[in-house]
């Protein structure tokens, strides 16, 4: 490997780098952190944001954005513990008298209510031009009130446990199932990326939106595909949240759109659209949840955790702006 080859390898995986770093530094501060129990705590706590980090970055590299997910988390988390609970009583306002149903329609009723989401999100932007912020932002405070009104703003206890055992089942005895759906988000993010026609489409949209009709590239159908899958990522989320919680709640979700935009971000996902790569989402998913367990072990203040993650992010977009400034 020569000199140029190894610098591009390094320059491309700085930010696993910059994980390692931290790494290392919050070993040697910390007696507790480099243990196989706390990094399972880490991928544990972070897997859900994680997969919806998968689904906003598509967002983000076409040049949009999604401000949904947190609240469509919360609308699926409640139906899907409201169709979930073990004696049957019905948590819903709207539906009182909500029948005894197997975990599965639990799982696919949430999961067509938060995908509808992302297809209204779509359409909208798409065909109507609104900007993706405010198109997104319309949805999240629709979707946050729907989950309110179908709950009367009560938590749904008593779940399945079966249910509840999507989340909470551990693979082998050792591997939490969040963590197992989370790779298998990951995974299907990165290929769907880089091994088909649908990536290398919203790469080109996200790059130059009119060179991309021009090449025949069908913007609106994609787009649209675009935020169904991330809603489809945050309505897994939602459900997997209510599984684990063994609960079901309206006020669940809040900023988890902001986290995983974060994660995006310090991932190398640009914000001017066409640049991203799943493992960079992936480091950059690890590298938050890293910050907020080593915080948490130095008995940091949370408010002061705040601050840091929010210089991160701010540094993440400066270093990603000044790169896009040098290349052009």
């Amino acid at each position: 490997m020569n000199l140029k080859t190894l610098k591009k390898a390094v320059g491309q995986n700085s930010i696993w780098l910059v994980l390692l770093a931290m790494c290392a530094v919050l070993t040697l501060s910390t007696r507790t952190f480099l243990t196989a129990q706390n990094f399972m705590n880490i991928l544990t706590t972070e897997s859900i944001i994680g997969i919806i980090a998968v689904g906003v970055m598509w967002c983000i590299l076409s040049k949009g954005i999604d401000l949904s997910p947190g609240s469509v988390v919360a609308l699926t988390s409640c139906i899907s513990a409201s169709l979930a609970q073990q004696y049957a009583y019905g948590a819903s306002r709207l539906f009182p008298n909500l029948p005894d149903l197997p975990v599965i329609a639990a799982v696919l009723a949430a999961l067509a209510a938060g995908t509808l989401i992302g297809v209204i999100n779509g359409l909208l932007i798409a065909y109507t031009r609104i900007p993706a912020f405010i198109a997104t932002l319309g949805t999240q405070l629709i979707a946050r009130a729907l989950a309110q009104l179908y709950t009367n703003a009560y938590p749904i206890p008593e779940l399945k446990p079966e249910f509840k055992s999507i989340a909470q089942y551990n693979l082998f005895g050792a591997i939490p199932m969040v963590v197992v759906l989370f790779i298998l988000f990951a995974a299907a993010s990165g290929y769907m990326l880089t091994q088909t026609r649908f990536g290398s489409s919203i790469y080109a949209i996200g790059g130059n939106d009119q060179a991309a009709r021009v090449a025949g590239i069908n913007v609106e159908k994609n787009l649209i595909k675009v935020y169904t899958w991330c809603a489809f990522c945050a309505a897994t989320g939602g459900i997997l949240l209510a599984a684990r919680s063994g609960a079901g709640n309206s006020s669940v979700g809040l900023n988890y759109e902001l986290d995983a935009i974060a994660a995006a971000t310090v991932g190398g996902t640009s914000h001017t659209g066409g640049v991203c790569r799943i493992s960079g989402v992936i480091a950059g998913i690890l590298i938050l949840g890293v910050l907020k367990n080593g915080m948490m072990l130095l008995k940091i203040s949370p408010y002061l955790q705040q601050v840091f993650k929010g210089m991160i992010i701010i540094a993440a977009v400066v270093f990603d702006m000044r790169k896009n400034a040098k290349k052009n």
